[in-house]
């Protein structure tokens, strides 16, 4: 069983900076794509970026040049390093593993969700 834990959320003005961290602890094998995704209250959630195993990141339209996802594989760490925020960035923050065990099963582990709020 692999669980993830997030934290870093919190409140911070327009403007601000926050960083978030999410450690992958457990019966863990390996870990492939890790990701962060938000959802905003009344609307879906959606992907905000993701990362591969070999470290090449991607984004959404909406975070590019503001956000920057990292991870240490040796800490099964991704962190995402949020930078110009805005009060629409405001949502609770989830990450996302994809993993696989020693037979090559693959399955998505999710954490709790750290909440964001950005004040105007």
């Amino acid at each position: 069983q692999v669980q993830l834990v997030e934290s870093g959320g919190g409140l911070v003005q327009g403007g601000g900076s926050l960083r978030l961290s999410c450690v992958a602890s457990g019966n863990i094998f390996r870990i492939n794509a890790m990701h962060w995704y938000r959802q905003a209250p009344g609307k879906q959630r959606e992907l905000v970026a993701g990362i591969t195993s070999g470290g090449s990141p991607n984004y959404a339209d909406s975070v590019k040049g503001r956000f920057t996802i990292s991870r240490d594989n040796a800490k099964n760490t991704v962190y995402l390093q949020m930078n110009s925020l805005k009060p629409e960035d405001t949502a609770v923050y989830y990450c996302n593993a994809q993993l696989e065990t020693r037979r090559g099963y693959e399955y998505a582990c999710w954490g709790q969700g750290t909440q964001v709020t950005v004040s105007s």
